[in-house]
C-alpha cells in the first residue's frame, strides 16, 4: 500500500477524473482531494493510495510532469504530516525556535521559554545566598500593580 502526493492540480479537477488516471496502472484504494474549510474550494493537491507498491511506482514516474488540465502534474510518494503543536494551543508562535538554547529537548511547563528557570530562584530577601539579580522572585513584583490579562481568543 503506497500512498501518493498529487500536486499544481487544477482546482476543476475531480475525484472521479484522479480515479481514472491512476486505475490505469492498477487499483486505486482511496483518492482524498484537499479542500478550504471555509470556502470548500479544492486547494491543488490530493492524496491517492494504491494497493501495490509497483503499480504506484509505475503511475508516479509516468504521471509526475504530464499535463492535466493545462497544468503539469507533479506526483511524488506522500511524506508523514510533521508534529503539530498540542491541540487547544491556538496557533501562537512560539518563543524559542530554535532546536538548540535554553527550553530545548524540555517538555512540561516552562519549556520553550526564554529567561531564568522557575521554582526556587532567589531574589529578595530570602536567603538566595549569593544569587545574582538576573533571577527573580515574586517578591521582586509585591508592590507593581497587576497588570490585565489578554482575552484568550
Amino acid at each position: 500500500m503506497k500512498n501518493l502526493f498529487v500536486g499544481n492540480l487544477s482546482f476543476q479537477t475531480t475525484e472521479g477524473d484522479l480515479r481514472n488516471m491512476f486505475a490505469t496502472f492498477g487499483q486505486v484504494s482511496r483518492v482524498h482531494i484537499a479542500t478550504d474549510r471555509e470556502t470548500g474550494q479544492a486547494r491543488g493537491f490530493a492524496f491517492v493510495e494504491m494497493a501495490n507498491d509497483a503499480e504506484a511506482t509505475k503511475a508516479m514516474t509516468d504521471l509526475n510532469g504530464k499535463e492535466v488540465n493545462g497544468r503539469a502534474l507533479r506526483v511524488n510518494e506522500a511524506t508523514p504530516r510533521p508534529e503539530r503543536g498540542a491541540p487547544g494551543a491556538g496557533g501562537r508562535p512560539s518563543f524559542n525556535r530554535s532546536s538548540s538554547g535554553p527550553g530545548a529537548g524540555r517538555s512540561g511547563p516552562g519549556a520553550g521559554r526564554n529567561g531564568p528557570p522557575r521554582g526556587n530562584s532567589g531574589g529578595g530577601n530570602r536567603g538566595g545566598g549569593g544569587q545574582s539579580r538576573d533571577r527573580f522572585s515574586n517578591e521582586d513584583y509585591r508592590e507593581a500593580p497587576r497588570q490585565p490579562r489578554e482575552p484568550r481568543w
